[in-house]
Formats: structure tokens, C-alpha cells, sequence
């Protein structure tokens, strides 16, 4: 059945609709090796679309892939770096399928960080709509007063002028000079916390992302990945299920 390219792009795991959208305006995608528009359909279990000469996994039949990484520092959320920075994707040696970041860690962020070719599941865990929880265990300086815990929990306005949704903001410890808080947000900004914190004053010395809706980093050391058992794959489609109904 023929589909919009775009939504076939985006279903195979390669990258957010949008983003398939400037691909195609760019001419960098082809469908049976001919150039296409915004708006072309095509059949992705008949048709061969490429993307800068690259032929997608499009068919029904295709197997799909979850993986979780300890994101260590110092790595970039991108396929590629035309700066010749560390990607993500250089720790996953062995992954024979080419697997895609659901969502971003900045270069100085580290923790949970899910991959997939499962382009559907990626897009919920993504989109607003869904409300999937991140927490994040955050290291602040100097200190946190209670007016700034409570503003985390309210809301804080960002330097564009939105503001965010209520967070769950808990203070782990506090030695001088420093506090650790942990913190869960049910959007993804683009990095949100640490625009969070510098609205309100406060320098972010070191940031983690412990969890995913219901998956968990656990003990996972840095660097290292490995597959999401059924369980956690199962919890995290009911979360997905829950946050649509809600």
C-alpha cells in the first residue's frame, strides 16, 4: 500500500518526518533511483528509496532492534560529525543493523540513551503528545534555594520565552558548594534541563539521564550497551499507550 515518503522515511527509523521532509527538498532522496517531491508516495514494501544513495530497510518483513547505551561524555548524538567529533553510534560495535538515537544527549551529557530501527516506537517516545518521562540526575553549584526548587516544580520560563511543564524536582544531597538533585520532565526541549537551570541561576557541573519512561539504566557501565529485554519493551509500549489515552 503506497504511503507519503515522508512517513516511510520517518517509520523506518532514520529520522523524524520533518526532517525526511528537508532530506526529499534537498533532492537527497530517491524512489526506484529517481528524484521525488514532498507529498510523493511510493509502496515501501515494493519500492526502493534511498537516501544520499543509501537503500532504507522499508519493508513490513524487516527486523527490528532495541538497544540502551550508557552515553559516556564527550560523545555527540549523531550519526555522523563533519568536525570529526566521537559519535554515539562508534560504541555500538557489532550492531550488524543500522540502529538510529531516539532523541538527544548533549556532547557533556551523559546517561540512558535508546537506539532502534523501529521508526513508529522512536516517534511516539518523541513526540509531546505522549508525555514520556525522563529523569535525570543533575549536579548543580553552588547551592538551590526553596524559590528555585519550586520553580523547577512550576514551570520555569526559557530564553525563548516558553515555559516548561511542571517537573518532579527532589534534592538527592547538598555539600557546600554543590547539590544533587534529581529530576524528571515529561517533554524534551532541546536541552532542557540546563536551560532550565541557567534561568534560574544555577551552573549545571554535571548532567545523567537515568531513565527512559519505564526503562532504566541500572548498572550498565559507560559506553557499554545491550538489547531491551521484553519486559522493559513491553512497559514502555503501555507507557506510550497510556500517555496517547491520557
Amino acid at each position: 500500500m503506497e504511503e507519503r515518503i515522508q512517513k516511510i522515511i520517518s517509520a523506518s527509523g532514520y529520522t523524524s518526518r520533518r526532517k525526511a521532509e528537508e532530506l526529499i527538498s534537498a533532492g537527497r532522496v530517491r524512489v526506484n533511483g529517481r528524484p521525488c517531491h514532498v507529498g510523493d508516495r511510493a509502496d515501501p514494501a515494493k519500492d526502493i528509496i534511498t537516501v544520499d544513495g543509501e537503500r532504507l530497510e522499508t519493508g513490513s518483513g524487516r527486523e527490528h532492534i532495541y538497544l540502551m547505551l550508557n552515553k559516556p561524555r564527550g560523545y555527540v548524538t549523531t550519526m555522523s560529525d563533519e568536525l570529526g567529533r566521537k559519535c554515539v553510534t562508534d560504541l555500538l560495535e557489532g550492531v550488524e543493523k543500522r540502529v538510529y538515537p531516539i532523541g538527544r544527549l548533549d556532547r557533556n551529557s551523559e546517561g540512558l540513551l535508546l537506539f532502534t530501527n523501529d521508526g513508529e516506537l522512536a516517534n511516539s517516545i518523541m513526540h509531546p503528545g505522549c508525555h514520556i518521562q525522563k529523569t535525570y540526575r543533575v549536579t548543580v553549584r553552588p547551592d538551590i534555594t526553596e524559590e528555585q526548587l519550586i520553580a523547577m516544580q512550576s514551570g520555569v520560563t526559557l530564553d525563548d520565552g516558553k515555559k516548561t511543564l511542571p517537573a518532579s524536582a527532589t534534592v538527592l544531597s547538598k555539600e557546600p558548594g554543590r547539590v544533587v538533585l534529581q529530576l524528571t520532565i515529561r517533554e524534551g526541549r532541546n536541552r532542557q534541563i540546563r536551560r532550565m537551570c541557567e534561568a534560574l541561576g544555577l551552573e549545571v557541573a554535571r548532567l545523567k539521564r537515568t531513565s527512559v519512561g519505564p526503562v532504566k539504566l541500572g548498572m550498565l557501565k559507560p559506553g557499554e550497551f545491550r538489547e531491551l529485554t521484553a519486559s522493559e519493551l513491553s512497559s514502555l509500549r503501555a507507557a506510550i499507550s497510556k500517555g496517547k489515552g491520557a
